[in-house]
């Protein structure tokens, strides 16, 4: 009891003291930002006299414009000379960087280490450019004390190749690097060998994660257009606002598809908190919804949406200041907002009947902004967008028991939230939203199941012709699921019959058609040879025979006609053949495992990403607002 009693002591001591340090930090950022404002605004260059003597050391005149900014910030004079300070050695070791840059061609790296090490975060590195991700990951790991195989660097918003040189990947001479440790850990170094082993398998399972999640996506991405029983095999759908399925082109539709896959998965992470592994995700859906055209991410908020999750996870990371582009991030989500929305969100209103829900992506956005205008030193702007985020949170803010009361009628807590929200706080209101939501949510899966029931007759019709599955599912695709259009396009190109789970060559067409078959054909009024033929290719099918040398005016047509090389009978199974049937299985365990994790964080509910209990929110609006309301008095008594 004493034991379980000291430990939520000091755990408790360790939050108080890491809050205490980080409104120390964040001030102290407030400062560096408004001083360097000042610094801009009057020219001042700190590497050159007066404010820096021949031999690079500080010199008298730094006093007095610390006196002079001190005075002009009601702040502690010692204070305002140490930050200065730091800015002047900054740009000191800047101006050295650069000359010896232009000298040898060595860059230098700002390296941006985790938020645990609170001492000497920011650190310097030189290297060359030439070499390989791998080589520059193994450089910083030897720096800093890390585990290589345990860390993921970001660069330029982007995941480290290990396979490409830094010129390949836009690596440039001071740039900013993001360590991202993929394993928590409280000591620099770990005595216990038990213990350190036991976060290298961790860290070794997250690693692992990481690339299941990309194999499981590329699946569930693939599978999407040419799924034959829904019921049986999972994949990605993409639906509107209303929940039904949309139509994207197919040039698109992959690329959306992981977007979104990765979108889905690193929110996943971020309700756990696991930010470290939620940023190489969401950076990868970033990549991916970039490929998709301009028009198309101005039509759906999740473009948006994945802009404010990033610079969330940044700002949780304690790692703000590695986003350079943080303010561009959170325009682009405003704009996104309004071209999706409308004016005043009246198209938003029109399409779902009301807007509040919604309003928790502008309390974020909002709050975003004021944390990102106090890191740059804009005291009134901060202000401004956090008290626009603290009203916002006063009208979302919803009563629990109210939420009790619809958990009483038989909802989710989080269908009791969105409902709340969409309906102003008003309980009966609620209940009723919520029963519509799910009538029409139950209707639109009935509709959509009808749609695959069909897909999937049309489907068993063609296979009953003859076709194969793959063949069946590309053709109908083509003909938008119209079965007599499917049918002419399989007529008009008969190599589709190939589409199957292995290409024509492995087939090999070794059997000869029995004289049986053959004779059918001649019955019908074909070549005797022709029909022989026919029948190698379409491995004695009559239907499939007789379809294509009919459509084709009784011959073959050039890529089908076989050589005499195809004729030749195929070797029986080998053992490396069940060697290989072996390693196949096990291969579709592991996909089918990586599928199932994907699948594991996909939400079932369609508004999830609106939901949100605002706790941290509410926190950090408080914590900033503090920031801002007491900066003066907190420096003075510092």
């Amino acid at each position: 009891m004493k034991t379980n009693g000291g430990r939520r002591r000091i755990r408790a001591l360790g939050r108080s003291q890491r809050r205490r340090w980080w409104r120390r930090m964040a001030q102290k950022k407030y400062l560096q930002a408004k001083l360097t404002q000042f610094l801009r605004e009057d020219r001042i260059q700190l590497w050159k006299p007066p404010y820096t003597d021949e031999n690079k050391e500080v010199g008298l005149a730094l006093k007095d414009l610390a006196k002079k900014y001190s005075v002009k910030l009601e702040c502690c004079e010692n204070e305002v000379e140490n930050i200065i300070e730091e800015i002047r050695c900054k740009a000191i070791e800047r101006g050295t960087g650069n000359e010896n840059y232009k000298k040898t061609g060595i860059a230098t790296i700002e390296v941006f280490l985790p938020p645990r090490l609170k001492k000497d975060r920011k650190n310097s590195l030189e290297t060359q450019l030439h070499i390989t991700g791998r080589e520059l990951r193994s450089k910083i790991a030897e720096a800093f004390g890390f585990q290589e195989n345990y860390i993921k660097v970001v660069i330029n918003k982007k995941q480290l190749q290990l396979g490409k040189t830094l010129e390949e990947q836009g690596v440039t001479h001071n740039v900013k690097a993001m360590v991202l440790e993929l394993k928590q850990s409280e000591e620099d170094v770990r005595k216990n060998f038990q213990v350190e082993e036991e976060e290298q398998n961790e860290a070794e399972l997250k690693e692992k994660q990481i690339q299941r999640t990309k194999r499981g996506l590329e699946i569930l991405a693939e599978r999407a257009e040419m799924v034959v029983d829904p019921e049986t095999t999972p994949y990605l759908d993409i639906a509107n606002q209303t929940g039904r399925s949309i139509k994207i082109p197919p040039s698109e539709r992959k690329a959306l598809m992981l977007a979104m896959g990765y979108h889905e998965k690193g929110r996943a992470f971020l309700k756990r908190k696991e930010y470290g592994i939620a940023l190489p995700c969401l950076l990868d859906a970033d990549k991916y919804f970039c490929q998709c055209c301009r028009e198309l991410l101005d039509t759906v908020d999740n473009y948006a949406v994945l802009q404010l999750d990033i610079v969330w996870c940044y700002f949780r990371l304690e790692q703000l200041e590695c986003l350079d582009d943080a303010e561009r991030k959170l325009n682009l989500a405003q704009k996104c907002f309004k071209n999706c929305y409308g004016e005043n969100h009246q198209r938003l209103v029109h399409i779902k009947g009301n807007c509040g829900k919604e309003k928790v992506l502008f309390l974020r956005l909002y709050l975003l902004q004021g944390i990102r205008n106090y890191h740059s030193g804009n005291g009134e702007e901060a202000c401004e967008y956090l008290n626009k985020a603290r009203h916002l949170f006063k009208e979302l803010y919803i009563d629990p028991s109210k939420v009790h009361n619809l958990l009483q009628l038989g909802f989710t807590a989080q269908e009791a939230r969105l409902g709340l929200r969409a309906c102003d706080g008003n309980v009966d209101h609620a209940a009723t939203h919520i029963t519509n939501r799910r009538e029409e949510l139950a209707q639109i899966r009935k509709e959509e199941k009808e749609k695959k029931r069909r897909r999937l007759e049309n489907i068993n019709s063609l296979k009953g012709m003859g076709y194969s599955t793959h063949a069946a599912k590309q053709a109908l695709h083509q003909a938008s699921g119209n079965l007599d259009g499917a049918l002419k396009i399989l007529l008009s190109n008969p190599h589709m019959w190939w589409l199957n789970d292995s290409e024509p060559e492995t087939n090999n067409h070794q059997e000869s058609p029995s004289q049986e078959n053959v004779d059918q054909l001649v019955y019908m009024g074909f070549d005797a040879v022709v029909a022989k033929a026919a029948l190698r290719v379409f491995r004695g099918n009559v239907q499939l025979a007789a379809q294509t040398l009919a459509h084709n005016g009784g011959s073959l047509p050039p890529d089908l006609q076989l050589s005499a090389e195809d004729s030749s009978p195929t070797p029986s199974t080998s053992p490396s053949d069940s060697a290989g049937t072996s390693s196949a299985s096990t291969d579709e365990d592991m996909e089918t495992e990586a599928v199932n994790e994907i699948l594991e964080d996909i939400p079932e509910h369609e508004e999830d990403y609106l939901d949100s209990t605002l706790e941290d929110e509410e926190i950090i609006i408080a914590e900033y607002l503090s920031y801002v309301e007491n900066i003066k008095s907190a420096t003075k008594k510092n």
